[in-house]
């Protein structure tokens, strides 16, 4: 079976890109343009293998959502990918103190984040 991955991000460009990636890798994909949509669709059934999440946007930015998705039932130990333009420091140890896995920084190539994809999610 695919393994199953939700993308959250507020940039239809961005989520359509990644999705094409995932797919063409056999990957299911499940997407959200925002956090709390993402939230909903957890709360709702869907139990992705991985989440990557955009740091910016709207009203409920990335480690937010993050913080959120720790706290649901069954989601503590989900691989979650920071995917995002921001490459501080300072906002890579807030992602990961909120319980982010990793950290991507855009533009990513197909390989670059299917391999850590890959790495995170064994058979994917």
């Amino acid at each position: 079976m695919a393994a199953t991955i939700m993308i959250v991000d507020d940039s239809p460009t961005m989520l359509l890109s990644i999705e094409g990636i995932l797919t063409k890798a056999g990957l299911t994909v499940v997407k959200a343009p925002s956090g709390e949509k993402a939230l909903d669709t957890l709360k709702s059934g869907t139990k992705p293998n991985l989440l990557i999440t955009d740091l910016n946007m709207g009203e409920m930015n990335g480690i937010d959502l993050i913080r959120k998705v720790r706290k649901l039932p069954g989601f503590a130990f989900l691989p979650i990918l920071m995917l995002t333009t921001e490459s501080q420091q300072d906002k890579r140890n807030e992602a990961k103190s909120a319980g982010a896995t990793g950290w991507i920084v855009k533009p990513v190539d197909s390989d670059g984040l299917l391999g850590v994809i890959r790495q995170l999610v064994p058979g994917a």
